[in-house]
């Protein structure tokens, strides 16, 4: 799907961030072959993009309201990464 996703956005035009988040998307594992299947791993890649939204829309100095938005975010990411 990343690669479908990211062909198909590419033709338009984003702005870098959106770009930034689109391309961590893509990059992120799109999965593995699990006992000679294949199985996508969506959550994954859904964990790479919301890291990268983070990084995009809240820097890390900035006021304290804005960084708890920013580290709830990447909580989440976290907590996408390491769900079995």
């Amino acid at each position: 799907m990343g690669k479908v996703l990211t062909k198909t956005m590419s033709k338009q035009s984003l702005s870098p961030a959106a770009q930034a988040v689109l391309t961590a998307f893509a990059k992120a594992s799109a999965g593995e072959y699990v006992n000679g299947e294949w199985e996508q791993d969506d959550v994954g890649q859904l964990a790479a993009a919301l890291s990268a939204l983070a990084d995009q829309v809240t820097p890390t100095t900035v006021d304290p309201r804005v960084s708890t938005i920013r580290w709830e975010i990447v909580r989440i990411a976290r907590e996408l990464e390491t769900h079995p």
